[in-house]
C-alpha cells in the first residue's frame, strides 16, 4: 500500500433546472421594467453581431429589422417604397392626387388611434373630436380675423404648432377619465366628446363658421408658399407644381416623421409599459408602473397624432364643416386600425389607404353604369352600389384575415423565412405589435 494521502472529491451538485434571478424579483430591478412581460432580452454571452442569435434560439432586438446577413435590404425597400411616392406628383392627375392627400392625412391621424388602443389597448370612439380641433385650431390661428369670422393671423407653422399643441391639452384634459374607465365604458365616455364637439363647432359661429364652416388660410414655411399664386407658376423637371403637388410632399414628410416618432415611442421604457398596462394592468401596476401617468401620455400623444392629422385634412380640403367630423369619422378610422391590425404603424397606413380611398374611387368608376340603366335600377346609384361593395370588402377582410394587414404581414415573412431557414423578424422590431403574454 501506499503512504500517499488519499484526496477526497465532493460529490457534484445537482444542476437545477430553474434560471438565474432576474426579472421582477432581482434586486435592483427597474419597476417600470419589471411590469412589462415582454421586456428587453438579453444579449447573447458569446460575441457575434446584431444578426447572431441569443441563447434561447431567438434573434436579439435591434433597430435594424433586417438583420446582419443581408445589410443592403433595408435600404433596397426603403428606396422601393418610397421612390414612387416621391415620383407620383409627376404623374398623377389632380383627382388621385386630392385622394392622397386625404389618404396622407388620415394615416397619420389613425396612427394615434393605433397607439392608443393597439400598444395602450385604451377604446376611443371620440378620435373625430381631436382631429377637428386640429383642424378648426389650425384655421383659427392663421386667419385674418374680419367682421363674419375671428382669427389671429398668426404665421403657419407656428399655427400649425399650436393647433397640434391644443389637441395635446384636451387629451390631457380628458385622460383622467380616461384612466378610470376601460373597455367600452371609456368608448362611450369618448364618444361623447364628438357630440359635445359638433355642437361647438354648430354654435360658435365666429370661431367655426357655424353649419357652412369657414375656408382654410394657405399654408407657408421658410417663406415658401403651398399656395397658388396669381400669375406664377413653379416647375420641376418641366412639371407645373401646383397646389397639390407642394402639399403631396409636405404631408409625406409628416407621415415619415411620424412612423418614426411612434416607432421610437414603442421601442422605449414608455411603449414597453403601456403593453404591460394593455396585457396586465393589476400587475403592471403591482410592480409600480403609474397606470394614471401612462394613461394619460397615451392619450397625449394619441391626440397630438390627431390634431396633426386635422391640419393636414384641412388643408387638403380648403374648406372644413362640422359635418365632416361626425361620429362617422370616428368608427371610420376605428375600422382603418382594426384592418390594418391593432398596434402596427404600417397596418394603420393600410387600413388608411383602404378606408379613405375605396368609397372614391368605386364611387367614381361606377358612374359608368349610369349609361347602362343597371345604377337606376331598384333606385340604386352609383354612390349606394359603392356603399354595396365597401360594406361587403371591410367583412370580407376581417373574416378572411381577423389580425389585420399586419397580420398578413407577419404571415408571409414567416413564410418566407422557413423557406430560407433564417430567423424570423421580431414583431416589435418589424413596427408591429408585441404578442400578449397569456398567448401560446
Amino acid at each position: 500500500m501506499s503512504d500517499a494521502p488519499r484526496t477526497i472529491q465532493a460529490p457534484p451538485e445537482p444542476e437545477s433546472s430553474a434560471p438565474p434571478a432576474s426579472g421582477p424579483c432581482a434586486p435592483g430591478a427597474d419597476p417600470s421594467e419589471a411590469a412589462v412581460p415582454n421586456g428587453p432580452e438579453a444579449e447573447p454571452a458569446t460575441g457575434g453581431g446584431p444578426g447572431t442569435p441569443a441563447a434561447n434560439g431567438r434573434m436579439p432586438r435591434t433597430l435594424w429589422p433586417f438583420g446582419s446577413r443581408r445589410p443592403w435590404a433595408g435600404p433596397v425597400l426603403i428606396a422601393a417604397g418610397i421612390a414612387p411616392l416621391l415620383a407620383a406628383p409627376f404623374y398623377l392627375d389632380p383627382f388621385w392626387l386630392q385622394l392622397g392627400l386625404f389618404v396622407l392625412a388620415t394615416a397619420v391621424a389613425a396612427i394615434g388611434l393605433t397607439l392608443l388602443l393597439g400598444q395602450a389597448g385604451m377604446l376611443s370612439l371620440g378620435h373625430a373630436f381631436f382631429v377637428a380641433l386640429g383642424a378648426y385650431g389650425y384655421t383659427y390661428f392663421a386667419s385674418e380675423g374680419s367682421a363674419v369670422h375671428s382669427g389671429l393671423g398668426l404665421p403657419p407653422i407656428l399655427s400649425a404648432a399650436l393647433a397640434v399643441a391644443l389637441t395635446g391639452a384636451a387629451g390631457l384634459l380628458f385622460s383622467p377619465v380616461a384612466a378610470r374607465l376601460r373597455g367600452i365604458y371609456l368608448g362611450i365616455a369618448s364618444l361623447g366628446l364628438v357630440f359635445v364637439g359638433q355642437h361647438l363647432l354648430v354654435n360658435a359661429k365666429p370661431l367655426t363658421g357655424g353649419v357652412n364652416g369657414r375656408d382654410v388660410p394657405g399654408f407657408a414655411f421658410l417663406g415658401f408658399p403651398f399656395e397658388d399664386l396669381p400669375g406664377r407658376t413653379t416647375y420641376v423637371l418641366g412639371v407645373p407644381f401646383h397646389r397639390e403637388e407642394r402639399l403631396w410632399f409636405l404631408a409625406l414628410a409628416v407621415l415619415l416623421v411620424s412612423l418614426i416618432c411612434y416607432r421610437l415611442l414603442v421601442r422605449s421604457r414608455t411603449g414597453r409599459a403601456l403593453r404591460g398596462i394593455r396585457d396586465h394592468e393589476v400587475a403592471s401596476a403591482a410592480m409600480g408602473v403609474s397606470i394614471v401617468r401612462y394613461k394619460a401620455y397615451a392619450f397625449l400623444v394619441s391626440s397630438m397624432y390627431a390634431g396633426l392629422g386635422g391640419v393636414l385634412l384641412a388643408l387638403a380640403f380648403r374648406r372644413i364643416i362640422p359635418e365632416t367630423f361626425g361620429v362617422a369619422l370616428s368608427v371610420e378610422y376605428l375600422a382603418i386600425v382594426v384592418i390594418g391590425g391593432l398596434g402596427s404603424a404600417g397596418g394603420a397606413v393600410f387600413g388608411a389607404v383602404f378606408v379613405a380611398s375605396l368609397p372614391p374611387v368605386l364611387e367614381r368608376y361606377m358612374t359608368q353604369l349610369q349609361g347602362s340603366g343597371a345604377a337606376d335600377a331598384g333606385g340604386l346609384t352609383p354612390a349606394v352600389l359603392a356603399k354595396f361593395v365597401y360594406g361587403a370588402a371591410l367583412v370580407l377582410i376581417v373574416l378572411l384575415e381577423p389580425g389585420g394587414g399586419a397580420a398578413l404581414r407577419r404571415r408571409l415573412r414567416g413564410r418566407r423565412g422557413q423557406n430560407g431557414g433564417e430567423h424570423g423578424t421580431d414583431p416589435v422590431s418589424a413596427g408591429g405589435t408585441e404578442p400578449s403574454p397569456t398567448a401560446p
